[in-house]
């Protein structure tokens, strides 16, 4: 499987989760993704995740004024769109915690020290 299939959906919850902290555009949320580790991402994937999740009303966007060029859409999160990182980040801390235990073989309330 590669790292491609695996981020799909986690993509979307590390997107919310850095326009909750300040709203950003396009551009500057790739960088802030290469600044996390993730690999580039491209304009042909960020814009379209954040066109649907416009769609489904979790972020909201605002054209502004730009220093360098054209006017850049700012976006921010809406209520339903920090509902919907909260449920993220506890399927993520789930699916986590088991995939960890998998990993290393520890059983759910079993003492692996024998």
């Amino acid at each position: 499987m590669s790292t491609t299939q695996m981020l799909k959906g986690i993509l979307d919850g590390c997107i919310l989760a850095i326009i909750k902290d300040k709203e950003v555009y396009g551009y500057e949320l790739a960088e802030k993704l290469e600044e996390y580790g993730f690999q580039s991402f491209g304009e042909g994937t960020i814009y379209p995740l954040l066109m649907r999740m416009q769609k489904e009303k979790l972020v909201t966007s605002t054209l502004r004024k730009s220093t360098a060029g054209p006017r850049r859409k700012y976006y921010s999160l809406t209520p339903k769109g920090e509902l919907e990182l909260a449920e993220f980040m506890e399927r993520w801390d789930y699916l986590q915690s088991n995939v960890n235990r998998v990993l290393k073989h520890e059983f759910k309330g079993e003492d692996n020290h024998a």
